[in-house]
């Protein structure tokens, strides 16, 4: 089935949204297809022949049952269709793994309750936010101080994050990979650097990641490089914050 230039994505939710695509897309080609075809067959059939005006023909209320009912079901359907994804994309079932998700000029805190695991970085440091694959993760996302966007391109999601507002969330990651992420809303001076990474790793890396920030509260990841050295090792090396970080 053709994409008409949309993506899949790499979670469950950006794969619903992906087929409600395709499948709105098919329906408008298809209705596209009758429409013109009608007005191709009304044009020819019915073109004019002479001066004479044709008979007039009024009130058919089989075909206006018909042009009034069938756009009105197809409306219904669609909308149902979009329910359905819809509930599935902003539903929050229970979970085993959070991760709170702090966004602030410039940067990105990511914590996990129940762990000593803190990562944070801003600009240039881009952050990576660990999370185990074919797992629901559930994100509780907020700011410290403007409207940010959080944004994961190869998850097809954004959503905002807001002052005093939490905006919930659930991802499930079909694919481990490390994925980009940035900023979406012109946040200030920096607005341009403030990406992150998502690494989407197997369950048994993830709980050794976080086993690693046992007994060291103030230690977190700022660097990409380390945190693909750590998961590829099972060494642990930790950074301490920078005095820049929040």
């Amino acid at each position: 089935m053709p994409s008409f230039g949309a993506k899949p994505g790499d979670t469950t939710s950006s794969r619903s949204v992906f087929h409600l695509w395709q499948g709105f897309s098919i329906g408008a080609v298809v209705i596209g297809a009758l429409v013109l075809a009608l007005l191709g067959y009304a044009v020819l059939r019915y073109r004019a022949r002479g001066e004479a005006i044709p008979a007039q023909t009024q009130y058919h209320i089989p075909l206006e049952l018909a042009y009034t009912i069938v756009p009105i079901l197809i409306v219904f359907g669609l909308f149902a269709a979009t329910l359905v994804v819809e509930n599935r994309e902003v539903a929050n079932p229970p979970t085993k793994v959070t991760i709170n998700v702090n966004a602030f000029q410039w940067g990105w805190k990511f914590s996990y309750p129940g762990s000593s695991a803190v990562v944070v970085g801003q600009t240039t440091q881009d952050p990576v936010m660990v999370m185990p694959v074919n797992t629901d993760v559930h994100i509780n996302l907020t700011s410290t101080d403007v409207v940010h966007g959080f944004y994961v391109k190869a998850f097809n999601f954004s959503r905002y994050a807001l002052p005093g507002v939490v905006n919930q969330f659930t991802f499930r990651a079909l694919n481990t990979g490390t994925f980009f992420g940035q900023c979406t809303q012109l946040c200030g001076l920096y607005h341009s650097l403030m990406f992150f990474k998502v690494k989407v790793v197997t369950d048994a890396q993830y709980q050794s990641w976080l086993a690693s920030f046992s007994g060291n509260t103030s230690a977190a990841y700022s660097s990409s490089n380390a945190l693909s050295q750590q998961l590829s090792t099972g060494v642990a090396t930790k950074q301490t914050l920078s005095s820049g970080a929040k």
